[in-house]
């Protein structure tokens, strides 16, 4: 089985937590001062993508964007300098 992918979604307005309670166990929500809701979470499979989407497009919610996150990529280790 697959890793969750990370994904950031971006829908316009600030959606009620009524309109995104099924979501609600899946993303952090916020609100940003531009008028949109900011939603990240794991997302597991293709499926799960699809029904995130289908949902939101169900409720008429205009999805700004839909952007996969890269993971953090690793913090460099202290390692000692070599002596020549």
């Amino acid at each position: 089985m697959n890793e969750p992918v990370h994904y950031e979604i971006v829908i316009k307005g600030n959606a009620s937590n009524r309109l995104l309670g099924p979501l609600r166990d899946d993303f952090a929500i916020e609100a940003t001062d531009a008028g949109t809701t900011r939603m990240t979470g794991a997302i597991r499979d293709a499926a799960h993508l699809h029904g995130v989407v289908t949902h939101m497009t169900s409720l008429a919610i205009e999805i700004v964007s839909l952007a996969r996150l890269e993971p953090d990529l690793p913090q460099p280790t202290n390692a000692p300098e070599r002596q020549s």
